[in-house]
C-alpha cells in the first residue's frame, strides 16, 4: 500500500469490509512506518506566517491545533466513516461525549426530541435533565411501537433519537420504519449502535442520519481506552457537529484514537465469534430462567429485527432472576471468572446490575418505565471458552437455588 493509499475513497470505497478495518485511513509518514503513527502533538508548526492565516481561512488544507484536527484522529475518523459508509466522522473524548454532542450541536430552545425511553443512563439524564434546562423538549417513547413515533411528532420536533439493541433491556427498533417516519417531516435520526457496532449493523444503510458510538465498547474491545465517534453527511459533520466540538473541546487525544485504530483491525473477528458465544450462552440460560432478554432467541418478541437489520443479535443480552436486587447481588457475587463491571464490549466477560449501576442516575419510576428490575443482570460475553463460563455460570445460579 502506498502512502497515502487508505486516505483516497476512490481506492479504499472498493475494499470489503475486512479490508477497510485494517487498513482504512491510513496515512504513513515520510518513516514508512507500518503501524500507524501516534501525533502527540497539541500544536503544529509552519514554514511561514501566510500558511498558518492560510489554514485558518481554510484556503489551505493541514493541521492547525489538536483540538481542531490531528492526522491520529483523522485516520480513526476515516477509518469509521469508510466502514460505516458514511461521508464523514467526527471523534470524540469519550461515548457520552460523541451522545451529549450529538443532542447539543442541533438542538436550540424551543426545539422538541423524541427518543426511545430503553436507552442507557446518563444519555436518559441528558435528556431528561440536562436538555430542558436549555428549552429544549423531549418526549420519551416506546421505540419498538412505530405508532408512538408518529403520534410524538410535533411542529418543532426536529430529532429522533434510539439505541438498538437498548442497554440494558434489549428492546430493538426498526431502524428503517423510523426512519420514513422521521423523513416524512423532515426530522433528523439518530442512532446509538454501541451494542451492535458496525461489524453487527449498519444504521445509515437502513435510513438513518447519524450514527453514534462510545467507541469505548466493542470498537477497542479490550477496555483500553474512552472514546466516542459520530458518523453521518458531510454536511452535518462538518458544519454542524464539528465547530461545537471544536470550540467545546470534547475531542479525542492521539493516543487513544491510536488504540481504537488497533481494535478495529480485529473488531469484524471478535464481535462475530462474541455474538455467537453469547447466543450460545443465552439459548443455555434460557432453559434455567424465567425470563432471558436476547434478541437472536426465538423467545425475543422483535427477534425478526435481527434477521431484517443486523448481521448477528451481538455479545451484550440481559436476564432477570427471582429475589430483586438482593438476589442478583449474590449472584454476581458468586462469580470466580466472570468480572464484577459496568463496562460492555470488552475481550473478557463482565456482568453488572444496571439498576444500581448504569442506570442509577435516574429515577427508580423511569427504570421501572423502561423496564429495568431491580432483579436484572447484563452480561457482556468475551472471548473466554464457552464452556468455562457456563461452568462460572452454573456455580452462581445455583448460589441463589437455580
Amino acid at each position: 500500500m502506498k502512502r497515502d493509499t487508505g486516505q483516497d475513497r476512490k481506492i479504499t470505497r472498493n475494499w470489503r469490509s475486512a479490508t477497510q478495518a485494517v487498513r482504512g485511513g491510513t496515512w504513513r509518514s515520510e518513516q514508512g512506518e507500518t503501524s500507524e503513527a501516534i501525533y502527540m502533538t497539541s500544536g503544529f508548526a509552519y514554514d511561514s506566517a501566510e500558511t498558518v492565516a492560510d489554514r485558518f481561512a481554510g484556503k489551505l488544507p493541514g493541521m492547525t491545533y489538536s483540538r481542531t484536527a490531528n492526522p491520529s484522529v483523522q485516520m480513526l475518523e476515516e477509518r469509521i466513516a469508510l466502514m460505516e459508509g458514511a461521508e464523514a466522522c467526527r471523534c470524540q473524548a469519550s461515548g457520552m461525549g460523541a451522545m451529549s454532542s450529538v443532542l447539543l450541536c442541533q438542538l436550540s430552545a424551543g426545539d422538541h426530541m423524541v427518543i426511545a425511553k430503553a436507552a442507557f443512563g446518563p444519555t436518559r439524564w441528558v435528556t431528561d435533565n440536562l436538555l430542558p434546562r436549555f428549552g429544549i423538549e423531549v418526549t420519551a417513547i416506546d421505540g419498538r411501537d412505530l405508532n408512538q413515533w408518529q403520534d410524538a411528532i410535533r411542529d418543532n420536533t426536529k430529532l429522533f433519537f434510539f439505541e438498538t439493541p437498548a442497554n440494558p433491556t434489549m428492546d430493538l427498533v426498526d431502524i428503517a420504519e423510523v426512519s420514513k417516519i422521521a423523513h416524512a417531516r423532515g426530522i433528523r435520526v439518530v442512532v446509538d449502535n454501541a451494542f451492535a457496532s458496525v461489524a453487527l449493523q449498519r444504521p445509515l444503510d437502513h435510513g438513518a442520519d447519524v450514527v453514534a458510538y462510545a467507541a469505548t465498547k466493542l470498537m477497542d474491545g479490550s477496555g483500553r481506552t474512552l472514546a466516542g465517534a459520530v458518523a453521518g453527511d458531510a454536511n452535518f459533520i462538518n458544519t454542524i457537529l464539528h465547530p461545537y466540538t471544536r470550540n467545546t473541546g470534547n475531542v479525542l487525544s492521539p493516543f487513544n484514537a491510536w488504540v481504537v485504530l488497533k481494535g478495529l483491525e480485529t473488531l469484524e473477528l471478535r464481535a462475530k465469534a462474541q455474538s455467537d458465544a453469547a447466543l450460545d450462552l443465552g439459548r443455555w440460560l434460557e432453559a434455567r430462567l424465567p425470563r432471558v432478554l436476547h434478541p437472536g432467541l426465538e423467545s425475543h418478541p422483535q427477534h425478526y429485527l435481527v434477521k431484517k437489520q443486523m448481521y448477528g443479535a451481538g455479545s451484550i443480552f440481559s436476564f432477570e432472576v427471582d429475589g430483586g436486587r438482593e438476589a442478583a447481588m449474590k449472584l454476581l457475587n458468586a462469580l470466580q471468572l466472570i468480572d464484577i463491571s459496568n463496562n460492555i464490549g470488552d475481550t473478557k466477560s463482565l456482568m453488572t446490575h444496571p439498576a444500581s449501576t448504569t442506570h442509577s442516575s435516574i429515577s427508580p419510576e423511569t427504570r421501572a418505565a423502561m423496564g429495568v428490575t431491580e432483579g436484572m443482570v447484563r452480561i457482556s460475553v468475551g472471548l473466554e471458552d464457552l464452556e468455562d463460563l457456563k461452568e462460572d455460570l452454573d456455580g452462581a445460579l445455583k448460589a441463589i437455588g437455580l
